[in-house]
Order: C-alpha cells, then structure tokens, then sequence
C-alpha cells in the first residue's frame, strides 16, 4: 500500500486563512486522536482551506455525493482502490470507516470526507443508525491506527448537531466552524484597489472568499453584471439556493431577511411587517440564528435580559442580494438589462447599503484603537432625554459606536457614509443629546470623554472649527481609519 503525497495544484491561489491553516497543523502534530469537524456555509473555503492544509501530506481525499448509499459506497471504493492497492469491500458506510483506519495502521495519513452529511441517508433514523455504527467503528480501531480524520460538510445545522449530547459522536469530534473572513483579511483579493473600494466590495461579497473572488477585478459595475445580476451569473439564486439546501421550508426565512435587508429590526417589528404573530416568529429567528444568518444584539452595556433586543442579517451578500436582487428578479429573468439595473437600482442605494459596514469597521478600529481601546465597544440606542421627550421634541437617540471600561464610557464615536462632508451638527448633537442621554441610561459619562468622528467625504468647515479647539475629538477619514484596522 503506498499512499502518496497529495499536490494540489492551485496552491498558490490560495489566500489568507492563516489562524484557520495553523490550528490544522496544531491539530496535525498533536497526538489528538479525534476527528475533525470541519463545517461552514457554502462558499466559505472550506474545501480550499483542506486541500491546501493537505498539500505535501500523504492523503486521502473523499468527496460524498446526493445518491443512493450503495451506489456511492460503490463509488468510495472505486476511489480507494489507487491508494489501498486493493478495491476495498464496502457493503455499508461503517465499513467504509474501518478500511480508512485500517489504511492508517502503520503511518499517520490525512484522510478528508468532504460533504459528510450525505453518507447519512435522508432521514433522522437512517443517520441515527449510521453515527451509532460509525461510532462502533472508531472506538473498535482508534486505538491502533494514526489516521487524522476531517469530516467536513456545509450542512451547517446538520454539521453542529454531530456535536450534540444527543449525537452518537458526541465528545469525539473536535469542531472547527470556518467562519467568513473579517475586512481586514479580505483585502488581499483586491490589493489594487483603495481601502474605500475594498470595503464597498466587502459590503457586497461580505467575507465569502467565493463571492470576493467574482467581485475582486475591473470595474464594479461590470463585475456585478456578470457575477450577480445577470440571470445567467453564477451568484444570482445563490441566496435561494443556500436556504433551500438548510431549510425544508424556506418562505417565511426568505421573508425575515427580506425584512432584515435594509435595517435591524426588533423581532415584534419583523413579525408586525410579515403579519404573523409575534411567538410563531422565534422559532424561525433561532434557525437563522443558528446558520449564522442573522444575530441578535442589544445596546452596549445594557443586562443580558434587558428588553429592546434588535436583530441584523450577518451576511453582507445575503443582505445586499435580499435588498437590490430578489424583488427584481421576475423582471431580470424576463430579460431586463442587468446594467441598467446596476445603474437604476444598486448604484444610487449603495452608499446607503456600504453605511452599515462601515460603521461596523468603526466598532472594530475603536476596538483595536491605542488612544482607547476599551474593552467593551458597540452600538448604542435609547430614550432620548425626558424633558425632549415630554415636549414631543425628540424621542430615541443611537450612537454608533460607545465604549465602555466597566460602567464608564470612555469614547463615543459616529460614521457617516455619504457623498456630503460631515456636519457640524453630528457633534452638537452628540454633546447636547446623546451623550446626555447616555448618562440618563444609567452608564457613567465623564465630563469629557473622547469622540470620534468618521467621514467618507471629510468635514465641513463648522465641524473643523468646532473641533480644532477640543483635544477630545478626532477627525478621521474613512480611508485612514480602513487602512489602521487589522
């Protein structure tokens, strides 16, 4: 039996993922003698990510497919037969384990399952039957073999519950969710570009390495057409086509993010919008909470119970698809010109769209910012003060970024997005409102604490005059705070 080193020939395209990368060869070297668990959304890298980790290590790579289990074990075996000199007997998918331990007996070998779900069958019993006999199998032959076995799939849900107390394989995997790639690490597939186009792409593609490989090169509106919204590119169900593969019934799902697209929402919101009664809304809230979907949130440093819970679509694509895709989509497909619907419809609104991720790029520089660094930063929204509220004058105040050291805020900052310099009424109404209203919430404000304030398009000149004479507030673009994040 000779095992040969795997190559893989597009090695050198592969970018970035170098925590994820380390933490297999962690795994690789260690004497661990547990699976894998390998899952993501589709898209993710997933199957790059383990085939540039297996690169240069005697290998096995397995690819489970959506036919019938005899057909496919007929198939594994098939491939087998190269790397076990002999065409290994397979009658059911526990077999399939044993000859894979069996291979590993004498030598530490990587050996990948790539879509693992589909080795289960199709119903909840038939996977039950088939984790129990795989687990007999491993704890029949881990003891005697050096294998460093990868289950991977991209049925996210299906992939978290191998973990379960419920899971025959529980407490014998060890998990690693592929996560998508922050803005920082997604400026490799651009280098070309200015950190301002970077995140406008970023804010379309989200961290999905797929997706920021379409976008990544010429002109964006050309991209978009080829790659998104013409009804023959390759993204243009992509959405449709993730939801259907994770849920049996996808319409009111479809229908949150529709709703999720342009804003976060409270979940009595989303419910009130979609005319469906509030408790029958949770349930499917947790499912796209748990794909990674959508999350919720609550103003910073307010209790883990407080009320006011706010839900956002996670995924920038997902986002940007639900909002400047799906409801044009009977017109696209009857033919309508995807560049003038680029031009009609997407470019007017995606300085609005990009807003959001922006002002996530702010939460991350504060973060990470040596002037502050607090070590609690986010989003902040409330009453405004009672006496404005009282006089019908103002009502909730939102900040886009506080941080907090304990109860105190330490620094409060705003981004703007937008093709017009920065007012000077951002920061009145911060010192005269919000950071008022702050100290009205409960948190400890000091008489002074640090603001910061970015801009796409600069400040006005009011803004520069306020803030020249205070020590206290920053001026910063959005090109020189995109280029500090890391």
């Amino acid at each position: 039996m000779a095992i040969r080193r795997y190559r893989w020939p597009a090695v050198g395209e592969f970018l970035d993922r170098t925590d994820d990368l380390a933490r297999l060869e962690q795994w690789w070297d260690s004497s661990d003698r547990e699976p894998l668990n390998l899952y993501g959304r589709r898209r993710v890298g997933k199957t790059w990510l383990f085939r540039r980790f297996a690169d240069g290590k005697p290998s096995i790579i397995l690819v489970a497919d959506r036919t019938a289990t005899g057909a496919q074990l007929n198939r594994l075996a098939r491939d087998l037969e190269p790397a076990l000199g002999i065409l290994p007997d397979l009658p059911d998918v526990a077999a399939l384990f044993r000859a894979l331990y069996r291979a590993a007996a004498r030598r530490k070998i990587l050996v990948v399952i790539d879509e693992f779900p589909y080795l289960l069958g199709t119903t909840a019993g038939e996977a039950e039957a088939r984790l129990s006999s795989i687990q007999a199998a491993l704890e029949e032959l881990r003891e005697s073999s050096k294998i460093k076995l990868i289950l991977c799939g991209s049925a996210v849900a299906q992939m978290q519950r191998l973990q379960a107390e419920t899971s025959p394989l529980h407490g014998r995997l060890v998990p690693l969710c592929l996560r998508p790639l922050p803005f920082a690490q997604t400026r490799v597939f651009s280098p070309g570009l200015s950190p301002a186009e970077q995140l406008e792409r970023y804010a379309i593609a989200g961290g999905m390495p797929r997706y920021l490989s379409a976008l990544s090169g010429g002109e964006l509106a050309a991209a978009l057409a080829t790659q998104v919204v013409d009804r023959r590119s390759p993204l243009f169900n992509e959405p449709r086509t993730l939801l259907s593969s994770e849920l049996r019934e996808p319409a009111t799902y479809f229908a949150i993010l529709a709703a999720l697209a342009e804003k976060p929402a409270e979940a009595s919101t989303i419910a009130a919008t979609l005319r469906i009664d509030g408790k029958a809304i949770a349930p499917h809230l947790a499912v796209l909470e748990e794909l990674r979907l959508i999350s919720r949130f609550l103003p910073v440093g307010a209790a883990p119970n407080a009320r006011g819970c706010r839900y956002r679509c996670e995924d920038h694509f997902v986002r940007f698809w639900f909002r400047f895709i799906a409801p044009y989509q009977p017109d696209l497909e009857a033919g309508a010109s995807p560049e003038a619907h680029i031009r009609q419809v997407v470019l007017p609104s995606l300085a609005d769209h990009t807003a959001r991720v922006f002002e996530e790029a702010l939460l991350v520089w504060v973060r990470q910012s040596a002037a502050a660094a607090p070590p609690l930063v986010g989003p902040w929204w409330g009453p405004s003060l009672n006496p404005l509220r009282m006089r019908r004058e103002r009502f909730t105040e939102e900040i886009d970024a506080v941080g907090l050291n304990g109860n105190q805020v330490t620094v409060v900052a705003e981004a703007k997005w937008t093709g017009r310099p920065m007012p000077a009424t951002i920061l009145t109404d911060l010192r005269d409102y919000k950071i008022p209203a702050l100290a009205q919430a409960g948190l400890k404000t000091t008489p002074q604490p640090h603001i910061v304030l970015a801009s796409r398009s600069g400040f006005s000149g009011g803004l520069r005059q306020l803030a020249e004479p205070d020590p206290t507030v920053r001026l910063i673009q959005a090109e020189e705070l995109l280029q500090e994040i890391d």
